[in-house]
């Protein structure tokens, strides 16, 4: 025998309403007397009545699902940016739909499955959004914010830490406690995040007349700041500092130095950026920036929302400042 599965139509029969009032109920935001609620509700736990997502969309016409594009989820940083996104959307009555980008850009397949599942919003995250998919996202009227990253293209909202002025600040602290010969691990050389944290740490440094600063190109993962430290500090054991693109290069940079016979940070300073869980194990107690995560996903939320619900709304741009977070790895010269 086929399972039978209850109907709305079943609740409000059972319930003593119209099966208007019952789909109310299940939507959430209209105005049901307590009474009648408490009734639905009851009669739908009786009835093991489950409402279907799918049906509803085709009357309501919203899917209330969110694409999140990541592409380096083995990054910490991500790891738990995907997990407060998912937290703070949930509570609000949204699914997501995680797409895990194998490409430095946002691919064709991406972009159908996110079409193919009708999401009503997409956050692309550490992903590059090309001009074409950004044109095919607005043509199918589906909201883009990008999250910590910006694209200078027009059209796509954009929510980002100010990495310019965190890393001139950064660069003349170290500058101030008596470094004079650095290097900067980076990560990949094509995104806002990288450009904006390089040039701001460079001006800093060719304003204090500092031309001892080497650059190593990164891939913002723990195996890259290993190797890239290996071969710098091998070569240049003079190098008195080593800023890192973001916190997970930062430990594997770590790792590297102490493995050559280095200290940290007596012979050595090494400074991150992110402030993720795993710098601050006494291991590392990794000196950092601490960028303002949740501020920053409180406000993707906000201007997706307010797009996927105004079609008219322009696209928007936040920039959060950050602060420093002082421990152990970095030492006055």
């Amino acid at each position: 025998m086929s399972k039978k599965h209850s109907t709305s139509q079943d609740v409000a029969e059972l319930a003593g309403v119209s099966q208007a009032t019952v789909s109310r109920v299940f939507a959430g935001g209209a105005i049901v007397s307590e009474k009648k609620k408490k009734k639905i509700l009851e009669a739908a736990e009786a009835l093991g009545y489950q409402p279907n997502a799918h049906a509803r969309s085709l009357i309501t016409r919203r899917t209330r699902m969110i694409g999140v594009v990541m592409r380096n989820i083995r990054n910490p940083f991500y790891s738990a940016v995907l997990e407060i996104f998912h937290n703070r959307l949930s509570a609000l009555g949204y699914h997501l739909i995680f797409i895990n980008s194998t490409n430095e850009e946002i691919q064709e397949k991406e972009i159908s499955q996110l079409l193919e599942y009708n999401v009503e919003g997409v956050i692309i995250t550490d992903a590059l959004l090309s001009s074409s998919a950004a044109l095919k996202f607005k043509r199918s009227e589906i909201a883009v914010v990008l999250f910590n990253r910006y694209t200078e293209q027009a059209g796509s909202s954009s929510v980002f830490c100010d990495n310019y002025l965190a890393t001139k600040q950064i660069a003349a602290y170290l500058v101030e406690l008596g470094h004079r010969s650095f290097a900067f691990i980076s990560g990949p050389s094509d995104t806002s995040t990288t450009l904006d944290r390089l040039k701001g740490f460079e001006e800093v440094l060719k304003e204090r007349n500092i031309t001892d600063f080497m650059i190593e190109p990164g891939n913002y993962t723990y195996e890259s700041g290993f190797k890239s430290a290996q071969e710098l500090m091998t070569k240049n054991k003079h190098i008195d500092c080593v800023f890192c693109g973001n916190d997970i290069i930062a430990l594997g940079a770590m790792d590297a130095i102490r493995v050559i016979g280095l200290r940290i940070p007596e012979d050595v300073s090494v400074f991150g950026f992110d402030n993720i869980r795993m710098g601050a194990w006494p291991s590392y107690s990794l000196t950092t920036w601490e960028q303002p995560v949740e501020e920053m996903i409180d406000g993707t939320i906000e201007i997706l929302l307010n797009e996927i619900n105004d079609s008219t709304a322009k696209p928007k741009t936040l920039m959060f400042k950050g602060h420093m977070v002082v421990r152990n790895s970095v030492k006055k010269k």
